[in-house]
């Protein structure tokens, strides 16, 4: 058995594609949802003789509100899943089965890279798709171009994460340890986003390129960030595979 259908047998068999795509696809039908009837279903909860008004929900809102959840729930699963699978030495007897049947640690972390990798922007396609019919059904139509265009970015954003999880994977041993790490990485990014005229470059900042993007945001305000986050992709994955290759059993 390869270590690629290794990888993708336990992540079909332990159930976490499915908690993957699961979350992505709730948020992606409940968000449109929420944004077309949340006027609505606060009202009933006012006290009398208090009126709430909200403005009429447009089509952009459905997708804030999908991408909203989905990248605060979504991407801890994300972190959480790809732990697992990236921290292979916090198992010895997994390490040594692992380590021991092939020449060198990037043929381990390659694999789990790309299969993990490819659940998470699996999950995003999917979910966007759904949140997507259900905008179009509650709310009206959305920009095929910008719809694209955003979900191409928060794949890359998913991608980018999964290999910070392989980068601190390959310095701590631990499963939560590595999770905690990296979301903990991943919050001190969005809160440096923060600084002006430093956001745009951070990664962080493709997380609202999907909302942003059928609100008529400019494509090119995400350049900056498209560049740095394929460089420190490349980075941490180099990273992984590098101090991966170094750490004794």
């Amino acid at each position: 058995m390869t270590i690629w259908r290794l990888e993708v047998l336990r992540l079909v068999r332990t159930r976490r594609l499915v908690a993957i795509i699961g979350i992505y696809l709730f948020f992606g039908l409940t968000g449109p949802l929420t944004a077309r009837y949340l006027g609505a279903i606060l009202g009933r909860f006012a006290t009398e003789g208090v009126r709430v008004d909200f403005p009429p929900p447009v089509p952009a809102d459905g997708i804030a509100q999908f991408a909203g959840n989905a990248s605060q729930i979504g991407l801890l699963v994300v972190v959480l899943v790809a732990s697992s699978a990236l921290a292979f030495d916090a198992r010895r007897e997994m390490a040594v089965f692992l380590r021991t049947r092939v020449t060198g640690v990037r043929a381990i972390v390659i694999p789990a890279y790309v299969v993990n990798s490819g659940a998470a922007i699996a999950g995003l396609v999917l979910g966007s798709l759904a949140a997507w019919y259900e905008t179009v059904v509650l709310l009206g139509g959305l920009p095929v171009g910008s719809m694209l265009l955003g979900v191409a970015l928060g794949a890359l954003f998913l991608a980018f994460v999964v290999a910070l999880v392989g980068f601190v994977a390959a310095l701590v041993r631990g499963v939560l340890a590595t999770a905690g790490i990296a979301i903990v990485t991943v919050l001190i990014l969005a809160v440096i986003a923060n600084i002006p005229h430093l956001g745009r470059w951070l990664p962080t900042s493709l997380v609202g390129a999907l909302p942003s993007r059928v609100r008529d945001g400019a494509p090119v305000d995400y350049l900056p960030a498209t560049v740095v986050t394929v460089v420190l992709t490349v980075a941490t994955m180099a990273g992984a595979v590098r101090f991966g290759g170094r750490r004794e059993l």
